[in-house]
């Protein structure tokens, strides 16, 4: 705690003042937080003094929001380069990376707890730099940006999140999660020099070769490399205390169909919760996205059905534990995209749901299993729809290509099983 004190103080982030009249005041409140390792070993305690951005009010305390977070399609088709390339990858890690973002106007907060100047108990701190908590600190953080601009990277405007930087033959990708970076490039000379240069604005700690980023645990092969979340996937099953149950081949029964009726299940904050954690498991894990959907639907209002479901998908993580992506370095470049549809899927609101992958040579770098939003008529009309959506996402895969000087040398090809569909897209007479 006193450490997160004094780098408060040393940033310059705010000044004690007497209570301001007619201004609101922002809560304050400590977090305490184990880190571990990819093994599962402690790393480091760490205590953050967080701001309750809760009491803000819109229009007073803030006006805008915005935080970069690079979609989880951009880090694999730039992993995928990477592998391909051979290029190194790095890791860094900002350290208080908010503290280095200035407000555009004064936030008032109360003083930390446990930190209360004797002399001025009813003084307030006035923020002069953003700090975690506060609704427009990653706005704040935004700087970063600029800083990559002016040292000659571009933004991507297919991801906000990622920086590319060209020079002659030398490329250096940044993806940027709010305070994690990645970095990779062909010139590893320039690569250090940049680093440097980073070391010299902010605050960072180089990491090294990439192994543990975002709770993705990063493994090299002799023909690329691996990414699993095998430590993130454990802890679910033990949270559920499920780590001595009978595993299973499928994340859901065959033939399975959900309702909404049924014996509302007791505790329905447990069912979102889990829900919740194993989104994030489809990260790396394509198998398990149409299951994860499925449950999903049913947030609201759960039953004892549903959360038999979901407990069959966590059986079934427990089989799979290891399962994860292969980045390999086969110098294949092409897009292809499958897309798929389930015609009138849901009994209760005869809706289709729809499903698609698209890899980058060998590697897949995108897939989605979503419900459609409006009732198709026909097993054409959904499987239309379906390849309408794939053809929006491989779209946009194309135009991030585009931006890294990666475009593949054939064109993206979009499969699909269904012969009506496939005859509607290709006669714009049909289009009507």
């Amino acid at each position: 705690m006193q450490e997160e004190i004094d780098s408060l103080h040393a940033y310059g982030t705010w000044d004690l003042v007497p209570h301001p009249l007619n201004m609101n005041i922002v809560g304050s409140k400590w977090v305490f937080r184990t880190k571990y390792c990819a093994d599962g070993s402690i790393e480091r305690y760490k205590a953050r003094l967080v701001a309750q951005g809760f009491t803000q009010i819109l229009g007073s305390d803030f006006h805008h929001t915005f935080s970069l977070v690079v979609k989880a399609a951009t880090v694999r088709v730039v992993l995928t380069l990477a592998v391909q390339r051979g290029w190194h990858l790095q890791q860094l890690d900002v350290k208080n990376a908010f503290l280095n973002g200035v407000l555009d106007k004064p936030v008032y907060i109360t003083q930390p707890p446990g930190f209360v100047d004797p002399r001025f108990p009813d003084h307030v701190r006035r923020l002069k730099k953003a700090i975690y908590g506060l609704r427009q600190a990653p706005l704040a953080w935004f700087r970063f940006s600029i800083f990559l601009l002016s040292m000659g990277f571009s933004q991507s405007r297919a991801d906000s999140s990622l920086f590319h930087f060209h020079r002659g033959p030398s490329t250096i990708f940044l993806l940027l999660y709010v305070d994690d970076i990645i970095v990779t490039g062909n010139d590893q000379s320039l690569l250090q020099r940049f680093i440097s240069q980073i070391h010299k604005e902010f605050a960072i700690k180089d990491l090294g070769r990439l192994n543990y980023f975002l709770g993705l645990e990063v493994s090299y092969t002799h023909d690329g490399l691996f990414i699993g979340q095998a430590k993130y996937a454990h802890d679910i099953i033990k949270r559920v205390e499920l780590l001595d149950s009978k595993p299973v081949a499928t994340p859901l029964s065959a033939g399975e169909v959900l309702v909404r009726e049924g014996s509302p299940f007791r505790d329905p904050s447990l069912y979102r919760s889990l829900v919740g954690v194993l989104q994030y498991l489809t990260i790396t894990r394509p198998d398990l996205s149409y299951a994860i959907n499925l449950v999903s639907q049913f947030l609201q209002s759960p039953t004892d059905d549903h959360f038999q479901a979901l407990k069959r998908i966590i059986w079934y993580v427990k089989g799979t534990i290891h399962f994860g992506l292969s980045f390999t370095r086969r110098t294949d470049s092409s897009v292809i995209g499958y897309s798929d549809a389930d015609w009138a899927r849901c009994i209760d609101t005869r809706r289709s749901t729809y499903g698609y992958s698209i890899f980058l040579g060998r590697n897949i770098v995108s897939w989605s299993a979503k419900k459609q939003p409006t009732v198709a008529r026909s097993s054409c009309e959904s499987e239309y729809r379906a390849m309408a959506n794939t053809a929006v996402e491989i779209i946009w895969l194309s135009n991030l290509l585009h931006e890294l000087q990666s475009s593949p040398s054939s064109r993206p090809q979009l499969l699909c099983d269904n012969k009506s569909a496939i005859f509607l897209s290709q006669n714009p007479v049909t289009h009507k």
